[in-house]
């Protein structure tokens, strides 16, 4: 990464930040993106966005990790929560 820039962190209202980044993925890591906004929309009822379905996914890894300390489900997720996009099924149904 040859850009020197400072991301910039904005505060919303609802307590939480915003930080806008770009990240380089494959196609099929995007594919596994649009199937976890798929997922989201049908249990929320509405259209949502990829950056929605990916902080949605963030939070509820997060969530999970916190609430099974100890156990390999929590483990897990505290994983998930670094590396959610390689955690979420594959496009061809494969684990």
């Amino acid at each position: 990464m040859n850009d020197a820039v400072t991301p910039v962190v904005q505060a919303t209202p609802d307590g939480e930040a915003r930080l806008a980044l770009v990240v380089h993925l494959p196609w099929e890591d995007l594919a596994r993106l649009g199937q976890e906004a798929g997922r989201l929309a049908a249990q929320l009822q509405r259209p949502v966005t990829l950056d929605e379905a990916v902080s949605h996914r963030l939070r509820s890894a997060r969530v999970a990790a916190h609430a099974r300390p100890g156990t390999e489900a929590g483990a897990a997720a505290s994983v998930a929560s670094g590396a959610s996009v390689a955690s979420l099924p594959r496009v061809n149904g494969t684990a």
